[in-house]
């Protein structure tokens, strides 16, 4: 069997900076406990969902790494394993955001693996991008990395925690129970399974805020032009 049938080359870049960001780690071993771990061939859709716990228990194993890593170290390491930690300088620059800047504006979290796209998801995405989105502008005002839920007692919690002051998240999948929860948080959870770019689902949601749906006039706190008729009848 061939190197590149069990691993891809993007895929032993990343296992390479994690180990070098886990100091003291022999990087061989560290791929071969990997592989245990998240099954051949490993590629970088597998890295992807690589949690803080996986590599503590990676770590465990005394061929593999002094025990005694920071967190910090294992919490870096992961983001080189989802790629995020490269991935960071290819994004747009964060624009400042004062509240009150937007009026009528909504804030969207998405769900990212990768640039500045809506390809992630709810439960193993590295990252969200957090937009306003108003009628006259879309601006990026954050970009929150969630290697720190993986170790919460409930990881879906702790991300719908991490973007709690959005009304709205763009996701290409999400499981029920965290959609709830997500819900619970006040989040509206709206699955894209095709991805793409975040912009383009930023902008037709833009396109239709001078007449919202009713869900989305519900969160936003104006009435749906698809019900003001009937009170107008109504009158």
């Amino acid at each position: 069997m061939t190197t590149s049938s069990v691993i891809t080359k993007i895929a032993a870049l990343r296992i390479a900076q994690a180990a070098r960001a886990l100091d003291n780690v022999n990087a061989g071993a560290f791929a071969a406990k990997l592989g245990d771990q998240i099954g051949l061939p490993i590629t970088e859709e597998k890295l992807a969902k690589v949690t803080v716990s996986d590599i503590k228990l990676i770590l465990s194993g005394e061929e593999t790494v002094d025990p005694d890593v920071d967190s910090a170290s294992i919490k870096l390491a992961v983001r080189h394993l989802w790629g995020a930690a490269d991935d960071v300088e290819s994004l747009p620059p964060v624009a400042e955001y004062n509240e009150g800047d937007m009026p009528g504006s909504l804030r969207v979290a998405i769900a990212s693996n990768t640039e500045e796209n809506l390809d992630g998801h709810f439960g193993s995405c590295p990252r969200f991008l957090i937009y306003q989105v108003g009628r006259d502008e879309i601006r990026l005002v954050d970009v929150r990395f969630t290697a720190a839920t993986d170790e919460a007692e409930d990881k879906n919690v702790a991300r719908a925690n991490l973007i709690k002051d959005c009304q709205i998240v763009y996701v290409q999948s999400i499981g029920g129970p965290a959609a709830a929860k997500a819900v619970r948080a006040n989040i509206h959870p709206i699955k894209a399974p095709e991805g793409g770019r975040a912009s383009i689902a930023l902008q037709r949601l833009q396109a239709v805020l001078d007449a919202p749906p009713p869900w989305l006039a519900k969160i936003i706190g104006v009435e749906a032009k698809s019900l003001s008729r009937f009170a107008e009848t109504e009158e």
